[in-house]
């Protein structure tokens, strides 16, 4: 565990009542060290929950007027490419997306978020927990982070507290044994967040960036009949050396209980297995034009071409118009680097033994050790 010092603040001050109690509840007492923190959560919650109310009066107001488009959902495995997919498609004035302020102030953004947004600009990172990407008030965020605050049903509560980690993951990722009343809360939940997120965004198609609805798609494409999904994946060999640095860095940064025991390993390994194997079967009778993958190198490699395809295969208008902010804004991460990993054969071999099928499915190599 690291002993760096800590912020005072944590990513639960943003959460509601009900959900702060509940997920407390379920995850049993913080380490000694993480109670300011706890505390300070609970104060924010607490104080901003008349801000959060009159919100709610505000965006019932709103919900008339407003105009809801099914999303465009990027799917995919954490560490796969998404969150550079994202980047790039949300400098395209036609699409919406979730800003840091939304997932931070979730049920607060659209007022009290408005009035102290210079005070958040100033509380951003400089660049993810997690890898070099930078963040500011116009960065792209995953909506995981927003429902984490308004619901017990999210794997970051696993991340926050891992004593109860895998159940946590279990439930967050792959509903288990979280019964329909539940699931439908957390569908309410959803829909009021990208309400208000259209209210903030008119005129605007929401882009969606989350891992977790790779696991998810049946229930979205229910809820959303005509929305349509992207998926990209990433040679999984890096995806696995990449995503033990992923809950080593959030947890550093988030866990309000040791993690020592957490297996990351056979999380990931698990997950990934389940998350693929659901989504080939929730998609499979999605038609081109509503489900497409990519590869995450192609990606990279060549960027507009791939966007190119990507509006053609998805029937979106308007790659001409947008062109030039995607040129505008590759160029401006073109020295980007991202982190480097050791590899050597022992886990090589660990990786092919229990991903080899989806290695070979979309013909993936080894690196070299």
């Amino acid at each position: 565990m690291s002993d760096s010092p800590r912020r005072l603040s944590h990513a639960l001050s943003g959460a509601n009542p009900a959900t702060l109690a509940r997920v407390l509840a379920l995850a049993g007492a913080p380490e000694a060290r993480s109670l300011p923190q706890v505390t300070v959560a609970a104060l924010a919650t607490l104080g901003r929950w008349p801000f959060s109310l009159a919100e709610r009066a505000y965006v019932a107001a709103k919900r008339p007027g407003t105009v809801e488009r099914p999303p465009i959902f990027i799917l995919g495995h954490w560490r796969s490419g998404t969150t550079h997919l994202y980047n790039i498609l949300s400098k395209a004035p036609q699409f919406g997306y979730v800003s840091p302020f939304a997932t931070g102030l979730p049920w607060d953004f659209l007022l009290l978020g408005n009035l102290v947004s210079p005070l958040l600009e100033k509380a951003l990172p400089e660049h993810r927990y997690i890898d070099n990407i930078g963040v500011d008030s116009d960065s792209p965020q995953e909506d995981e982070l927003a429902l984490a605050n308004m619901t017990p049903l999210s794997f970051y509560h696993g991340l926050y507290f891992p004593r109860r980690f895998d159940a946590f993951l279990a439930e967050g990722v792959f509903f288990d044994g979280v019964d329909q009343a539940a699931v439908a809360r957390w569908q309410k939940t959803l829909r009021y967040l990208y309400l208000k997120l259209q209210i903030a965004q008119p005129e605007t198609r929401l882009i969606i960036k989350n891992p977790v609805y790779t696991a998810r798609a049946d229930l979205l494409d229910a809820m959303w009949p005509e929305a349509q999904f992207v998926h990209i994946h990433r040679n999984p060999y890096k995806v696995f050396v990449s995503m033990r640095n992923f809950y080593q860095k959030l947890f550093e940064q988030f866990a309000l209980q040791p993690w020592d025991a957490v297996d990351i390993d056979e999380a990931v390994f698990a997950t990934y297995e389940r998350m693929m194997d659901k989504l080939a079967a929730d998609t499979a009778h999605l038609p081109p034009g509503r489900f497409v993958e990519m590869r995450y190198d192609d990606l990279a490699a060549d960027p507009l071409a791939q966007l190119a395809r990507l509006y053609e295969q998805l029937g979106l208008a308007g790659f001409d118009a947008d062109r030039p902010r995607y040129e505008a804004y590759l160029a401006s991460v073109a020295d980007y680097r991202k982190n480097v990993f050791s590899m050597p054969q022992e886990l090589q071999d660990r990786i092919r033994a229990r991903w080899g099928r989806f290695i070979d499915q979309w013909d993936y190599t080894a690196p070299a050790v």
